[in-house]
C-alpha cells in the first residue's frame, strides 16, 4: 500500500464537529500510501473535533477554505462524518457545490457515518446503491439512495461506510479505488 497514492491529491472536507477518527484514521492511511491531503474547511483557523459526537477531541489546522478552492484541484474526495460536522457542511453552499461538483466530475468520492449528509443536499445519490450509519438511513432513502447494511459499498465514484467500527476496511477501499480511479487500474 506505501506508495499505492504517490502524487494524488486528496480533499477532506470537513468542519466543527468532525469525528476525530473519522478524520484522522483516514488521513493517515492516504498519507502513508503516498497521498497528499489537504483539510478544508468553512474557514480558515482550525476545525473542533469530537469523540461519539459529545466529547471534546482537540482540533486539527484547517488547509484552506472550500469556497477558495475548485474540485478540479485534487484528485479525489474524503467527508468524514461526525454529527455536526455534515449538518455544518450542507449548510454551506460553497461545500454543497464543491462536493456536487466533485460527485460530477466522475473522480473519486468517498463518505463515511454521517457523511452521506452532504451529498444529500447536494442532490447527487438518487439511484446510488451505499451504506452509512442507521440514524441517516431514511433520509438518503428519501434523496433516492438504495442504502443497504453493509461495512463498505462502492457504487461507481462513490465509496460509502457505517462507523468507526468499519474504518480498516473503508481504509482499504478507499486507497483502492483512489488508486484505481486515478491511476486508472
Amino acid at each position: 500500500m506505501a506508495g499505492q497514492l504517490e502524487g494524488i491529491r486528496v480533499a477532506i472536507l470537513a468542519a466543527d464537529g468532525v469525528e476525530r477518527v473519522e478524520l484522522e484514521k483516514p488521513r493517515q492511511v492516504l498519507d502513508w500510501a503516498g497521498a497528499l491531503t489537504t483539510l478544508l474547511s468553512l474557514d480558515d483557523g482550525e476545525i473542533a473535533a469530537r469523540d461519539h459526537d459529545l466529547d471534546d477531541a482537540g482540533v486539527f489546522p484547517v488547509d484552506g477554505r472550500v469556497s477558495d478552492t475548485t474540485p478540479d484541484q485534487f484528485d479525489a474526495l474524503l467527508l468524514p462524518g461526525g454529527t455536526v460536522n455534515p449538518d455544518k457542511l450542507r449548510m454551506d453552499p460553497a461545500a454543497v457545490a464543491f462536493v456536487r461538483d466533485f460527485v460530477d466530475s466522475g473522480r473519486p468520492v468517498a463518505a463515511i457515518c454521517h457523511g452521506p449528509w452532504t451529498l444529500v443536499e447536494a442532490d447527487r445519490l438518487r439511484g446510488r446503491r451505499l451504506t452509512s450509519w442507521p440514524s441517516i438511513r431514511t433520509d438518503l432513502q428519501n434523496a433516492g439512495a438504495d442504502v443497504v447494511d453493509e461495512t463498505v459499498v462502492t457504487d461507481g465514484n462513490l465509496t460509502t461506510s457505517r462507523s468507526p467500527d468499519d474504518l480498516p476496511d473503508f481504509c482499504d477501499r478507499i486507497v483502492e479505488q483512489f488508486a484505481k480511479q486515478t491511476h486508472g487500474q
